[in-house]
């Protein structure tokens, strides 16, 4: 795979590297998330930086970040908002709830209970919201960087398959390297570096971007190797519920993106390998019996892959 970089985004990633040492390949893939319009779960450990990236990345693109701290307590109009009498217009008014934003950091979603965690279902799917009947569109570009904490179970709500399938990519951030550590103290001794960020792109071309992606050709052959691995989980001997047709499309916008931000206009195998574990795994559920042999999913989707032949893209050499 190249390693040329959209200068758009390389601006981007840039400006990420400023605050976060050492994990481009989490930038690059939440930018895979955001160009795709869809929507992000981080689940790692607490303390490794996932609220700094999405702070980040919402300061590169001059976007509104809401943040929503779930707590056993929210309430699903805590996240929508709520529509309040107004005794001088005799009419209901609305105020909007933290979703109305462009980005939003929902933190530690799995602490707050389904009911409030299945009203950020409609906005992830239908980029609207409905409250007392009425419905509001949301402002684009819409995305949803949601963190859950893996270690702790006390007290947590595990999300639903419905709505682990809303988010196109799960990743972990992980613990950076002894260098990249010692890195973050440097850069965190005087003044946070998240200060001094600047917009390095505006929304409106965010938005041009998010346009451009869906005009990168995706071969018959790519599209039939996306649905043949597909197929492959939900027949696999190790699973009880495979990835489903939305996973497809899912794979094939987020292969769109990575072969954007590589400044190339067709879709390759080595993309759709890449991503297959940040946009399968979650949407896979293993056999009981699997689980109590410690059958990893990551393993899964490697066995997959290798037992589907690999395409030969015969449109390449037209865009070389």
């Amino acid at each position: 795979m190249t390693n040329r970089i959209h200068p758009g985004i390389k601006k981007i990633l840039h400006n990420i590297e400023k605050v976060i040492a050492g994990k481009q390949e989490v930038a690059k893939l939440s930018l895979v998330a955001l160009l795709a319009d869809g929507h992000l779960l981080l689940e790692d450990v607490p303390g490794v930086g996932k609220t700094m990236m999405v702070r980040a990345l919402s300061k590169s693109i001059s976007a509104e970040l809401r943040r929503i701290q779930f707590t056993p307590d929210l309430l699903p109009s805590d996240v929508m908002g709520v529509s309040i009498y107004n005794p001088r217009d005799m009419d209901f008014q609305f105020y909007p709830g933290p979703i109305m934003g462009n980005i939003i950091l929902a933190d530690e979603i799995n602490r707050t209970s389904p009911k409030t965690q299945s009203a950020l279902l409609e906005g992830m799917e239908e980029n609207s919201i409905t409250v007392d009947g009425v419905t509001y569109n949301l402002e684009k570009p819409f995305f949803v960087m949601a963190t859950q904490n893996p270690i702790e179970y006390e007290g947590t709500y595990p999300l639903p398959e419905a709505q682990l399938d809303r988010f196109l990519l799960k990743m972990k951030m992980g613990y950076p390297t002894l260098d990249e550590e010692i890195d973050v103290l440097q850069r965190a001794q005087k003044v946070s570096p998240i200060d001094n960020l600047h917009p390095v792109i505006s929304l409106q071309e965010l938005r041009q971007l998010q346009l451009d992606i869906k005009e990168v050709y995706v071969d018959e052959s790519m599209r039939r190797y996306i649905v043949e691995l597909s197929s492959h989980t939900r027949s696999h001997e190790n699973v009880f519920l495979g990835v489903s047709p939305r996973g497809s499309i899912a794979m094939m916008k987020a292969s769109q993106a990575l072969a954007f931000i590589h400044e190339r206009d067709y879709v390759l195998p080595d993309d759709i390998q890449y991503l297959a574990p940040f946009v399968f795994a979650h949407r896979i559920i293993l056999r009981p019996e699997a689980r109590f042999e410690r059958v990893q999913i990551e393993d899964v989707i490697e066995q997959v892959i290798s037992r589907v032949s690999v395409p030969i893209q015969k449109h390449v050499a037209k865009y070389e």
